[in-house]
């Protein structure tokens, strides 16, 4: 299997992390770099939970509108609901492959919540919707 035209190598050190805001705004997010390596198809990014005590419209249902979403945690937990697969507890070691466009909510999240995720494509847009019925 050949090069993928256009990507490029990429090397994110820990010692260059940048925390910033994303998506949302009770977490932070570290860029890996995957994005522009990629040229776009793919975005990776360790997300942690920062501290701040807030709703936000994550936490009601939403789907992600993206062909693939990979979630591996690092430490913690966090609690969701998915449509079809119901309340689950994902903690320190558990990785998932999320469906694409699968509605969920987040419930509640551990102080020392953080995950690898990946996700294809790198911009990804996010909707809130209705719950299954």
């Amino acid at each position: 299997m050949g090069k993928k035209e256009g990507w490029t190598y990429v090397h994110s050190e820990a010692k260059d992390a940048v925390w910033e805001e994303g998506l949302r705004k009770i977490l932070s997010y570290r860029y890996l770099g995957i994005d522009g390596g990629t040229k776009g198809d793919y975005v990776a990014q360790v997300i942690r939970n920062n501290g701040k005590q807030q709703t936000d419209s994550v936490q009601q249902w939403h789907v992600h509108d993206c062909t693939f979403q990979m979630t591996f945690v690092l430490n913690g937990w966090a609690t969701f609901e998915w449509e079809g697969q119901g309340v689950r507890t994902i903690r320190k070691g558990d990785c998932i492959n999320q469906i694409p466009m699968i509605k969920h909510r987040e419930i509640e999240m551990s102080e020392d919540f953080e995950v690898l995720e990946i996700v294809a494509p790198a911009d990804f847009k996010t909707h809130t919707v209705d719950g299954p019925d």
